[in-house]
């Protein structure tokens, strides 16, 4: 069984990309088609899709601001779209059942809002995959995305603590304490090196999380949340959340092809889920409206409502709560299966192209903006400078510094993490927020004076979009950038690109170039 599981979700992933769609596409597929040859899955699939869910919370948690949860944007996007998504089920609900449509006769107000309550969820897993993906976690929308996200996972954790009857421990007050070893796991992951000791300490600290939390009563995913939380303003958080990214992408496989394993639907369930996920729009449109409503941009909340155009894994446990205590027929369990299912595919296919649509309507989209902005929103001037450095990353901070040593106070940093642009600015780094791949801030500053574009950005495809934007507004500098691969240099030089560093290739160049000296000839 295991190899013929790992075997379909291979072919399924593989065959998936090669149409330029979302891996994760293809892993639900495999698990309704290995459901439907009468495969059952084991202990080792849910052992991976529990490692998965767990490793995911714990790397949000690494870079996860906890002050951004407070933020008015985040609280009141979050409630608000919650409850009217939650009204406008229960009253679609009451219209299909007094229609007579299948699965809807019969339901009443309670059960109504429960499916209400179910679908109000967006996918944690699916939302933080696509933003991985396109390396715009730190963006302002990514970061809103997963605060709101986050809320949600408290809700649905606080709903499941009471449903089931089973209150928490009275030593779950302890966990209060938890902050005050901060210093203790502190040394630890300083003492841990760079190795595979880091790794392991990864390992332990987020199942140690989770076993702390699920032995007083409370959810373990939401320890090892908790847990990377109070590591996440340590040196090495951001070094051990990529050292983690590769493991919890396997793991996260058997999450997805768990899903298909929950039941087989019927046509009839099929209709259902159709309707629940046409609906999508609708919830996005109402987040976007909410977002722009209190002061966020256009852009940023059209990605933000994108990002989180899906329903949530907790919509299943809601589901089957709700199941246990006979409050709703166990057909809805395979219903909401199939539609968070569905709303992964659409969510995967349209995040894809949500930088080409908000060029697409970005018109209609900025109408809905307020006059006033939120000070994370407002543009700032690369003022005096002739070079742009986009990344300010380990490659893009280097090359900041050495063109500094030659220009001077010519020499602007770009990055799209405002945390990491502090701290490069009390360092006397001359380094400004803002999302490179936003068409706004291109035709906010004046490119005039800027003769030089260094692209020092991890994703290649980040790379290529900023390429067309800074094209479309009119700058006639050269570019340079970097590869990891040689079909992404390519990419980038077919895209009009200056010159292309390859890192991996010309690494033994750089170092001869800086050991040549020690042979003492001239």
């Amino acid at each position: 069984m295991d190899y013929i599981w790992v075997a379909v979700a291979f072919v399924c992933g593989f065959l998936v990309k090669q149409i330029n769609l979302p891996p994760l596409v293809g892993y639900l597929a495999a698990g309704f088609g290995l459901h439907a040859l009468g495969f059952e899955p084991d202990e080792l699939l849910e052992t991976l899709a529990d490692l998965g869910v767990t490793l995911l919370l714990f790397t949000i948690g690494l870079k996860l601001n906890i002050r951004s949860l407070f933020k008015t944007e985040v609280w009141v996007g979050a409630a608000g779209q919650m409850s009217v998504v939650v009204l406008l089920t229960i009253l679609s609900c009451l219209i299909f059942a007094s229609l007579g449509l299948a699965y809807f006769s019969g339901l009443d107000l309670q059960t109504a809002a429960l499916i209400g309550f179910a679908v109000s969820f967006s996918s944690t897993v699916c939302a933080v995959q696509v933003l991985e993906e396109k390396g715009e976690v730190k963006a302002r929308h990514g970061q809103i995305a997963i605060a709101i996200l986050i809320i949600q996972d408290i809700v649905a954790v606080i709903f499941v603590t009471f449903a089931t009857g089973e209150a928490p421990s009275w030593w779950a007050l302890s966990l209060l304490a938890l902050p005050l070893f901060r210093p203790l796991l502190f040394k630890l992951l300083a003492r841990s090196g760079h190795g595979e000791v880091l790794l392991l300490a990864g390992f332990f600290l987020a199942f140690s999380g989770a076993e702390l939390f699920k032995a007083v009563g409370l959810e373990a995913h939401l320890g090892a949340l908790v847990m990377a939380a109070l590591l996440s303003g340590h040196g090495k958080s951001i070094e051990l959340a990529k050292s983690l990214l590769s493991f919890k992408d396997i793991f996260l496989i058997g999450f997805f092809l768990s899903i298909g394993f929950t039941a087989l639907p019927t046509v009839e369930m099929l209709g259902v889920a159709l309707i629940m996920a046409i609906a999508l729009p609708v919830k996005a449109g109402l987040l976007f409206i909410l977002l722009t409503s209190l002061k966020v941009r256009g852009r940023t909340a059209f990605l933000t409502a994108l990002n989180l155009a899906n329903y949530s894994e907790f919509g299943l446990i809601v589901c089957s709560v709700s199941v246990m205590h006979g409050l709703l027929s166990k057909e809805w369990l395979v219903i909401m299966a199939l539609t968070v299912s569905l709303s992964f595919i659409f969510s995967s296919i349209i995040n894809m192209k949500a930088h080409v649509l908000y060029v697409r309507w970005s018109r209609y989209i900025n109408r809905f903006e307020r006059l006033e902005r939120l000070p994370e929103d407002s543009f700032s001037q690369p003022k005096g400078a002739s070079v742009l450095v986009l990344g300010m990353g380990r490659v893009g901070t280097g090359a900041y510094d050495s063109m500094q040593e030659s220009l001077k106070n010519e020499v602007c940093g770009v990055d799209v993490d405002r945390g990491r642009v502090a701290s490069l600015c009390d360092t006397g780094r001359n380094v400004i927020a803002a999302d490179a791949e936003d068409p706004n801030f291109w035709t906010h500053i004046q490119l005039d004076t800027i003769n030089l574009i260094m692209l020092a950005m991890p994703n290649y495809l980040d790379a290529l979009e900023v390429i067309k934007q800074i094209q479309h507004a009119g700058y006639k500098g050269k570019i340079a950038g970097i590869a990891r691969y040689r079909d992404e240099e390519k990419a980038l030089l077919e895209a009009g690109i200056n010159v292309v560093f390859n890192f991996y290739a010309k690494a033994g160049t750089g170092l001869a170039d800086e050991s040549i000296h020690l042979l003492g000839r001239k």
